[in-house]
């Protein structure tokens, strides 16, 4: 059966097959941009927000590591502080324990030289006691207490002490001799011989040291070279006054 035509004109405007229709509102772009950052923003803070919780409910906070760590660098640097202090520290001890050391063996070393000396002062305080006492019955020059010992390799220190008995009324003028009788030492080489050292002759410079001025004792010490691979064997003292050619008295040492 044939349809009307206003019919078919109803049915192709409203039917199944009329033409689609969208109403859509006009956004400007700025509105558009604003939206779009506005869900960025949300979508980022809610992850944000997830990746914390997640974090803290996994055993692993963030905040907390970060204040740890703070704490952590500010105890470093008072502890690296501190060791430049204890450092500092320990170097000034240590400067101070130096010193406290060398002056201990300093200290050390007088008290040992000062013992030896009072002990020799002691020694000579006895001997010249009995000098006294003995004066009258010992008239004249006497060598007392020869000495003579290695001072190093090649040189050897000789003391003596000459005194004069009785109540001399004037000063003593004179010299004392040594001569020293010298023999290859063990290793010397082949062909060394023995000799005698005198002095001061053979050493000038030790003239000085030798020379005699005194009115009741003197002592006489000094230092003389003996040459390489040689060895004292003895060594004889005798006491001259001058513008005489006898000695005064003499005394011999055996080594």
């Amino acid at each position: 059966m044939a349809q009307p035509l206003w019919w078919r004109r109803v049915r192709r405007s409203f039917g199944i097959s009329a033409p689609r229709m969208a109403v859509r509102t006009h956004v400007p772009w700025w509105g558009r941009g604003a939206i779009i950052l506005t869900l960025v923003g949300i979508i980022a803070g809610m992850w944000w927000w997830g990746f914390d919780f997640g974090q803290i409910f996994g055993g692993f906070n963030r905040k907390e590591v970060e204040a740890r760590l703070v704490t952590l660098e500010a105890e470093t640097r008072k502890l690296r502080a501190e060791g430049t202090e204890l450092r500092a520290k320990n170097s000034t001890l240590e400067s101070e324990l130096a010193m406290a050391r060398g002056s201990q063996d300093s200290q050390q070393k007088q008290s040992v030289e000062l013992s030896g000396e009072n002990a020799q002062l002691k020694e000579e305080l006895a001997f010249l006691q009995k000098l006294v006492s003995d004066s009258s019955k010992q008239i004249g020059l006497q060598l007392q207490r020869l000495a003579v010992e290695r001072d190093s390799d090649e040189m050897w220190r000789y003391n003596l002490l000459v005194v004069r008995g009785g109540s001399p009324k004037d000063e003593f003028e004179g010299s004392v001799v040594l001569q020293a009788t010298l023999a290859p030492a063990p290793g010397a080489p082949a062909g060394t011989q023995a000799k005698v050292l005198t002095l001061p002759e053979d050493q000038p410079e030790s003239k000085s040291a030798l020379t005699l001025k005194f009115k009741y004792y003197q002592r006489v010490e000094g230092r003389f070279r003996v040459p390489p691979g040689m060895r004292v064997t003895s060594v004889t003292a005798r006491a001259f006054e001058t513008g005489q050619g006898t000695a005064r008295a003499t005394r011999t040492l055996q080594l």
